[in-house]
């Protein structure tokens, strides 16, 4: 049991053995002979949209798996300067702490020169796995950075680069996922890869969901619905309620289907 109301273990794992089918499935048609590592999604829609502003800094939820795997991986970190002084600072301290996996420095002047154009902004996303960026800088990275990063989802994670520890803050952002607040009624939270096993996904699935409850208002009681699903599949319902009435439901059959 999850421990928390209407909601099992043994529904969330039913979803996900679906999902990772459908994942196998879709790779298998297209013959893929390089496996696609596909993110897991956790979607919760809410009865009411919170009245409080949005946010530009997305909420930190902690993970027991990671989403991010470093061999291999490239990452750029986007840090806060002024006319470029401080990148050369920056770069220094990366190569100090050997934050090797750290490929690139880019300062947020940069950002406003050499990637200004919408064609050098999809470069600059094409060409890293993963971003990191300064907290202070991120109200101001939209639109600097343009739809490209949040059509494939590369928003960069914030860290405290504050601390003296960069190479501790770099781990523990990599070590979570993020809530962003969007001003409606459906929040989207990554929770998994398809390259995680069934239990895996699941215990970040628990996880992901005790840690986004903290932060919405009324909590439970303000939760209309839980989904999982992959970016290609449809959204399979782990949790779901009736008007006043939390109905735990059953989706052997949806799972079944899904992955037929």
């Amino acid at each position: 049991m999850s421990g928390t109301p209407g909601l099992q273990d043994d529904q969330i794992r039913k979803a996900v053995d679906a999902l990772l089918k459908h994942v196998e499935k879709q790779q298998a048609k297209a013959n893929e002979l390089l496996e696609e590592d596909e993110l897991l999604y956790l979607i919760i829609a809410l009865k009411k949209t919170p009245q409080e502003a949005r946010k530009d800094k997305p909420v930190r939820i902690p993970l027991p798996h990671s989403l991010y795997d470093f061999d291999g991986a490239e990452v750029c970190l986007i840090v806060k300067d002024h006319k470029g002084e401080g990148h050369k600072a920056a770069k220094q301290r990366v190569k100090e702490q050997k934050l090797a996996k750290v490929a690139k420095v880019v300062g947020v002047s940069k950002l406003r020169t050499k990637y200004e154009s919408a064609e050098a902004k999809r470069a600059l996303c094409a060409a890293y796995d993963l971003f990191l960026a300064d907290e202070r800088v991120l109200p101001s990275l939209p639109k600097l950075l343009g739809k490209s990063f949040f059509k494939k989802k590369k928003q960069p994670i914030p860290v405290d680069l504050t601390s003296k520890d960069w190479a501790g803050q770099v781990r523990k952002a990599t070590e979570a996922t993020y809530m962003h607040h969007t001003g409606g009624t459906c929040i989207n939270i990554r929770v998994a890869r398809s390259s995680f096993s069934g239990e895996q996904c699941t215990e970040n699935i628990l996880e992901a969901v005790k840690g986004a409850l903290v932060h919405i208002p009324k909590k439970w009681n303000n939760v209309q619905a839980l989904h999982v699903k992959t970016a290609s599949s449809a959204a399979l319902p782990i949790y779901q309620t009736l008007p006043e009435q939390p109905q735990r439901i059953e989706i052997a059959k949806q799972a079944a289907e899904a992955s037929a």
